[in-house]
């Protein structure tokens, strides 16, 4: 039986087109800025989302990591979501390597932090208090569905940070969806940020490597810190060489991620055992739950769903569920996972 893995983009291996691109990368060491391939791909990177350079990374926490440690220095403070993936999901870095105390506030349905809490985060002149220095956003939100966050948003956090001499990170591990959905470029989700990290993996589909994006000066000393992380990667370009096809042909077709995600949503929001807010699916990501008619764990679901069909699917050990569109699912798919959880469910 074939398996079929719905359970994150994470799981997408390189394309026929990658894996040529990657067997025949030209090479060198790219600690020596020698490595033609990362160079080509720093600069692509650098282009689409309108900064003046960027860096190649092993992968979303390190590059965020990186982009913490630049803009901060020990004993500082930096305003986040609480559920945001910096904060939630990167092993708590920033606190443990850096030094750096997290200010963690509530976020809404599509993962922003209300404007007026933020302003009210930022910390007075007081020997008491750590010095506020950065604030971490993210787009699309991973904890909301990858909801794309409205660009407005990020406008507000512009003021707030140059009212107060601070600076803006934006976590875009997967910023080409969010673009995607709000009908705009990658730049332009990230205009208003100092810096931007993207996932070269996930719906891009490159095997391993993300993309640190910022000014000279920025990515200068970013790569001082990449190098005592252990991030110099020397003949990375086999891997660049992916990066590039991810950046420059699979960031074009997302929509149709999203569209199937749309399919999906549709046929879980007609089953009475499932529960689900279609209107908070935007991009590729769902999350839904079993309603409380149904006598059994989201886990053992998601076992009778594999044995079935299998269809790999993450359930959270109670009730909920995600399940992630990418390019290795396709219609066949969604009809193959929408017919099991009718079948176990009914």
């Amino acid at each position: 039986m074939k398996t079929i893995d719905f359970r994150s983009d994470t799981v997408t291996h390189p394309t026929p087109a990658m894996r040529t691109a990657m067997a025949n990368a030209p090479v060198g060491d790219d600690v020596y800025n020698e490595d033609p391939t990362i160079n080509a791909l720093e600069a692509m990177a650098a282009e689409k989302t309108g900064k003046e350079a960027a860096l190649f990374v092993a992968s979303g926490t390190m590059g965020n990591l990186i982009a913490i440690l630049t803009h901060a220095n020990r004993g500082d403070e930096a305003i986040v979501g609480i559920d945001s993936h910096t904060y939630k999901w990167e092993a708590g870095g920033m606190a443990t390597i850096g030094g750096i105390v997290p200010r963690p506030l509530p976020t809404d349905e599509m993962g922003r932090m209300d404007i007026e809490m933020v302003k009210t985060a930022v910390r007075s002149d007081d020997v008491h208090y750590p010095n506020s220095s950065l604030i971490l956003v993210e787009n699309s939100y991973g904890d909301r569905g990858g909801y794309p966050v409205p660009l407005d948003y990020f406008t507000a956090i512009r003021a707030i940070a140059d009212e107060n001499g601070l600076a803006v990170h934006l976590d875009g591990a997967r910023l080409f969806n969010a673009a995607t959905a709000l009908g705009v470029s990658a730049a332009t989700v990230a205009k208003d940020v100092d810096s931007v990290t993207f996932c070269l993996s996930k719906g891009l589909c490159a095997p391993v490597g993300s993309l640190l994006c910022g000014s000279q000066a920025f990515i200068h000393k970013a790569r001082r810190i990449r190098k005592s992380l252990g991030g110099g990667m020397r003949q990375a370009g086999i891997l660049a060489a992916a990066g590039l096809i991810a950046l420059d042909e699979m960031s074009e077709r997302l929509a149709d991620d999203h569209a199937l995600a749309q399919r999906l949503v549709s046929g879980l929001a007609a089953m009475p055992s499932i529960i689900v807010q279609p209107s908070l699916v935007k991009t590729n990501i769902i999350f839904f739950e079993l309603a409380d008619t149904v006598a059994i764990s989201s886990d053992e679901v998601a076992a009778q769903v594999e044995s079935r069909s299998g269809i790999k699917l993450m359930a959270d050990g109670g009730r909920g569920f995600r399940a992630v569109t990418h390019y290795w699912v396709g219609e066949t798919a969604v009809s193959q996972l929408l017919s099991a959880l009718d079948d176990i469910l009914s």
